[in-house]
């Protein structure tokens, strides 16, 4: 059931079609290339979704706590965000701050597009289907026995994707059920796991609505 686990968030209803008009979403990246770049590659109007890298240096809860200034800044500019969503990796960050991380998205309604251990796992899904673990150093080699020369710096990981973006959503959904069916709660134990495939939903439903008049 929804809420159970730390990285289920709160279900959004259809927005009428006049508030998803005007829908403006803010993603704040931990990593400065290989995510932040495949989300800002969707054909959407800049308008409707901001991409920010803040940088490597950040670790998942206090990227989260970042994500909190800009959400505050942007109300008291009389310009709140729709939604705004933290992208991270589990990387090597200690389990207490990416657990916090999650917490804290929750209790401020602020949305995760976590991957773990890294983003690249999305990428995988492209292609397969995985749920066993996999460490980061092995994402390469598996991308490229599945035919994908890939370099973190590509900025074209998005257009050589896009045609095989409906098998991800579906390996996606498959691992988040096969995840919330484990006794396990605590994210940081589930390699892999990925939320990035609601995220890619947001944008493509973004993309949809055209420029901003």
């Amino acid at each position: 059931m929804a809420g159970n686990n730390a990285w289920e968030q709160r279900p959004v209803g259809r927005r009428p079609t006049e508030t998803r008009e005007r829908r403006r979403v803010l993603i704040v990246c931990e990593d400065t290339k290989s995510a932040c770049d495949y989300f800002k590659a969707f054909p959407i109007d800049p308008k409707r979704a901001e991409v920010i890298p803040v940088g490597t240096g950040m670790n998942t809860d206090s990227l989260v706590e970042e994500s909190m200034k800009y959400k505050d800044a942007a109300c008291r500019a009389s310009q709140p965000y729709s939604e705004i969503w933290c992208a991270f990796d589990r990387d090597s960050f200690p389990a207490p701050n990416y657990n916090r991380a999650f917490e804290l998205a929750r209790a401020n309604n602020i949305k995760v597009a976590w991957a773990n251990e890294a983003f690249e796992i999305w990428y995988l899904l492209h292609f397969n289907y995985h749920d066993t673990g996999i460490s980061r150093k092995d994402y390469k080699a598996k991308l490229k026995k599945s035919g994908l020369e890939y370099d973190k710096a590509d900025k074209t990981i998005y257009t050589q994707l896009k045609d095989r973006q409906a098998t991800a959503m579906k390996y996606a959904r498959k691992l988040e059920r096969y995840n919330n069916e484990l006794v396990s709660k605590f994210p940081e134990r589930l390699n892999p796991s990925t939320g990035v495939h609601k995220l890619v939903e947001v944008l493509n439903d973004l993309a949809d609505l055209g420029d901003v008049d």
